[in-house]
């Protein structure tokens, strides 16, 4: 039987991640991070795949796929789309798929626009302003999640 499958979908910028604004996103690369979340889930038992894109249409292409890989949790930080695309909303409304969201960054303590989020609603959980570790905890919280519905 294969592990569950969890997508992390990371939006766009978040490849400068460790270069751009350090002193907000940090210091810690998305290589790093893809790196330790497949690890964790490994250890957790979980298939850990993930795509980044500057495009829109790249980032739903991906999660219309998800719809039919077997994926079965998504974790996704929309970077600048979180206050922008209804057609990402959309995407990942049409997966019918639980997902959490995460911000590297706390949102409610930068510009006003970026205090609201098309997704929010739709996610199981938000996880904003613990860095690098928010994926983790995201990872660990689908893990729980996914054993909680097998029990």
């Amino acid at each position: 039987m294969n592990p569950p499958r969890i997508l992390i979908l990371h939006g766009p910028n978040l490849n400068l991640l460790g270069q751009r604004e350090p002193h907000i996103y940090g210091s810690t690369t998305l290589d790093q991070i893809n790196g330790s979340l497949v690890g964790l889930g490994a250890d957790l038992g979980l298939d850990v795949v993930h795509f980044q894109s500057n495009h829109e249409g790249g980032l739903i292409d991906r999660l219309h796929a998800a719809r039919l890989d077997g994926t079965r949790w998504i974790i996704i930080n929309p970077a600048a789309y979180t206050h922008t695309s209804v057609a990402l909303r959309d995407a990942i409304a049409a997966t019918d798929l639980p997902f959490v969201e995460v911000h590297l960054s706390n949102v409610y303590r930068r510009e006003a626009f970026r205090h609201r989020s098309y997704f929010s609603d739709l996610a199981v959980a938000v996880i904003s302003g613990c860095g690098a570790q928010g994926y983790e905890l995201a990872l660990r919280h689908a893990a729980a999640e996914l054993s909680n519905r097998k029990n």
